[in-house]
């Protein structure tokens, strides 16, 4: 197919897509406001819930998954379009989750083909809400020393020990989890990754309050937790090769590399909130300096947007591998700059906590809860580690 011909037909599904949106993004489910994650303890608002469904239905959820699983086909460019048209709208994403960004890529790598009919359409219709159990007390940047014991009892595994840092766990249905199930093993050997629900009596939750003023994070206690056997992912005590590709699927989320759902960057909205804040001459952001400031900024974002589009486009298999560090160290730094930008030209209205607008209470909550992305999914002492070790093949 020449360049000219697969232009062209960009441009149609942009069309297309464009009048889509126009007739079925709901005035409700645009700008700041609540995304759906797929639990089932959370109430949507209906204009969120006929978002979710009209874009499950369509398989815009998971817009480059196989239409076998509910997703929507779409090639990676395609999927850019659709991104694109989107954002023009400000239209927000229909879900968002673990589901769709880690376990559900995760699983159409290493799923048997019962496992993927049985959890990859729930994920797409936004049915289930995942949670991540990695991180221990003792296991944190050395996630392979974790202690979290799985024994084998025949049909299942039964599950003792302790994860922190549990992101989405007070409100999700299932987790993945990395368990030790051969303690004579070497470290990074023995080491099993399991799906289990999390509303059975063995799992106990306790959420952590952050600075942000929300409570994300959470400690989760098992005590003869029950994971079937027919939710081990990939191989008996190989479960380390699996936990990594999963973290490569969270960075490259992290990194904005990933083609799951789109969550808009604080830098998208930074024009807007100059001229609101600071005022506009001839249609410019009147502050000189500041104007200066944000153009510099967007010149990185977009930088980095067209070099993290080659390496997708360069990578066969999907999410690249170690070069999601890369990504992750830099995309995250980038997140917390716009954040920290947009609140710099909003002044005393970008540190709202109550009676402020919503745009402002986004930027507040944003601005807070983007100190942690240069931690979680790995910080960025270990991505710079990764770069050095697996990347430029520096010696240890």
């Amino acid at each position: 197919m020449s360049e000219a011909v697969a232009d062209s037909g960009l441009e149609a599904f942009r069309a297309d897509v464009s009048a889509w949106l126009a007739d079925n993004c709901p005035e409700g489910a645009r700008g700041p406001g609540q995304i759906a994650t797929g639990s089932t303890r959370i109430e949507l608002e209906p204009d969120v819930k006929l978002w979710l469904d009209r874009c499950a239905e369509r398989g815009y959820t998971a817009p480059t998954w196989p239409t076998e699983y509910g997703g929507g086909g779409l090639s990676p460019a395609q999927a850019r379009v659709l991104y694109e048209e989107m954002a023009a709208i400000r239209a927000r994403s229909p879900l968002m989750g673990m589901g769709l960004s880690m376990i559900g890529p995760t699983l159409l790598e290493f799923g048997t083909p019962e496992q993927k009919a049985r959890h990859l359409p729930p994920i797409v219709r936004g049915e289930v809400q995942w949670c991540q159990g990695y991180s221990e007390p003792n296991a944190g940047s050395d996630l392979a020393a974790l202690k979290t014991r799985a024994d084998d009892k025949g049909d299942h595994f039964l599950l003792n020990g302790q994860k922190i840092w549990t992101s989405g766990a007070a409100t999700a249905d299932w987790m993945f989890a990395l368990v030790r199930t051969d303690f004579d093993a070497p470290k990074h050997e023995g080491i099993s990754f399991v799906l289990l629900t999390m509303d059975q009596p063995g799992v106990t939750v306790r959420p952590i309050r952050l600075i942000s003023g929300n409570s994300p994070f959470c400690e989760t206690f098992f005590d003869d937790a029950v994971a079937k056997k027919e939710d081990l992912v990939g191989q008996l005590n190989k479960g380390w090769t699996v936990g990594k590709r999963l973290l490569q699927h969270e960075r490259s989320g992290i990194g904005g590399l990933s083609g799951g759902a789109r969550r808009a960057s604080p830098g998208e909205g930074l024009a807007r909130a100059a001229k609101k804040y600071l005022g506009e001459r001839d249609g410019r952001i009147a502050d000189d300096d500041m104007r200066a400031t944000i153009l510099a900024y967007n010149m990185q974002r977009a930088a980095f947007a067209l070099t993290a589009q080659r390496a997708n486009e360069e990578n066969r298999s999907g999410t690249p591998a170690e070069a999601t560090s890369i990504f992750k160290l830099v995309g995250a730094r980038l997140q917390q700059n716009g954040a920290d930008l947009k609140r710099q030209v909003m002044g005393v209205r970008g540190l709202g906590v109550e009676g402020f607008e919503p745009d402002e209470l986004e930027a507040t909550s944003e601005w807070l809860s983007l100190k942690a992305t240069t931690i979680y999914g790995g910080s960025d002492e270990i991505q710079a580690n990764i770069i050095a070790k697996r990347v430029l093949g520096l010696p240890d």
